[in-house]
């Protein structure tokens, strides 16, 4: 799984994700801006250690600081994670989004791409049945809520809202068996507020997708309420346990109000 993980960032960003001599070993590391930053994300709950719940993969130095991949993998089967936030310290809002993850999604093994501005903490506070717990990694980049965007606004704008699903794996040995891995794409630019168009030099108002919603049938897969540190065209890439259903359903909406929603067949790379 983890061989189909690093093929599939590298994909994903166009290059490693991280070198062979910069695998994820890198921890927390002491945080003023956590210390500002806990209470009003945690109030008066003090998370426990994630070891042996879940980890937190993501490169040392980045390869590109505005899609930096973030793998969350389950480790105990029986722990049953509701709710990840997560939270990037150094970024100018710093919770990247909150996800909410139905039954189908346990254990859970789930990735993303987000900005981060400067060297910065990424850490995911995860919620169980019984306990929050807490880990991350430190990740050297920079500049990567104020990047340019990869395509011209108007060509993002015309696209906006176009939705692809990619299920991995043989498709007989996928039918088989109820556990699936699928990665969801959807077009936005996902403004920040802090880029600059290229012409006029003058800032492009922040414009991103702010909820998400997965539903395999009529039920949950996975939610997201998201903020600027998400990547532009976000992606995500997840293992389900499969209800037979035949399609995936996305919904998602940005702060523009304008609502994007599309059955995404699972026979079809759509």
């Amino acid at each position: 799984m983890k061989l189909l993980h690093a093929a599939a960032l590298a994909a994903l960003i166009a290059g490693p994700a991280w070198a062979a001599d910069e695998a994820p070993k890198n921890p927390l590391t002491e945080s003023a801006s956590w210390q500002d930053l806990q209470f009003d994300v945690l109030g008066d709950t003090q998370p426990g250690d994630a070891a042996g719940v879940f980890t937190v993969e993501a490169p040392y130095r980045a390869h590109d600081a505005a899609t930096v991949p973030i793998l969350i993998e389950q480790t105990d089967p029986s722990a049953n994670i509701l709710k990840a936030t997560v939270v990037i310290d150094e970024n100018p809002a710093p919770v990247a989004g909150v996800f909410t993850f139905g039954d189908a999604m346990a254990p859970l093994d789930f990735e993303m791409r987000l900005r981060v501005n400067q060297y910065s903490n990424v850490r995911v506070i995860a919620e169980t049945e019984s306990d929050t717990l807490m880990t991350g990694r430190f990740v050297k980049a920079s500049g990567g809520c104020s990047a340019p965007a990869s395509r011209d606004p108007e060509v993002a704008l015309a696209s906006m809202g176009q939705m692809k699903l990619k299920l991995f794996g043989d498709e007989t040995a996928q039918m088989s068996t109820p556990r699936r891995e699928a990665q969801i794409m959807i077009r936005h630019p996902n403004y920040s507020g802090l880029q600059r168009d290229q012409i006029t030099q003058l800032f492009i108002a922040a414009h991103f997708i702010d909820t998400i919603e997965v539903y395999q049938g009529d039920e949950m897969l996975f939610t997201m309420e998201g903020g600027i540190s998400i990547s532009e065209n976000p992606v995500f890439r997840f293992e389900y346990n499969d209800n037979g259903s035949t399609s995936l359903r996305v919904r998602a909406t940005d702060t523009e109000g304008n609502v994007f929603e599309r059955e995404l067949p699972k026979s079809v790379q759509s």
